[in-house]
């Protein structure tokens, strides 16, 4: 039986390319949810609903300034995500150091004959 989709985390949270979108425009600094909205071409209803499951699992923060919800990213609940690819970081550098030793070892043989 499938696992029904959950947003209880963040890697299921980042899952949704939208998601991504709206964390990468929060890199930048706080934006109100019609900005983000406007900018990503979707309607403010399902950005606010976007923004919703990102605070939920603590990617980002909300904050009143007059009469605007500014949101702004919360890159700390990102570390989960960034220990696990971490060790895909180390595979893919080993992976091209080995390429490069390959590549060291056909010069020298091509400079032998």
């Amino acid at each position: 039986m499938a696992r029904a989709a959950t947003t209880s985390d963040a890697f299921n949270a980042i899952a949704e390319p939208q998601r991504r979108d709206i964390l990468a425009l929060l890199r930048a600094g706080e934006w109100p949810v019609t900005d983000l909205a406007r900018q990503l071409g979707m309607s403010q209803p399902r950005a606010s609903k976007h923004l919703r499951v990102l605070r939920e699992v603590g990617l980002v923060r909300v904050r009143e300034a007059g009469k605007q919800r500014l949101y702004g990213l919360d890159a700390r609940g990102l570390q989960p995500v960034h220990e696990w690819l971490g060790g895909f970081e180390r595979f893919w550098a080993g992976s091209f150091d080995r390429l490069d030793a390959y590549v060291q070892d056909l010069k020298r043989t091509q400079q032998e004959d």
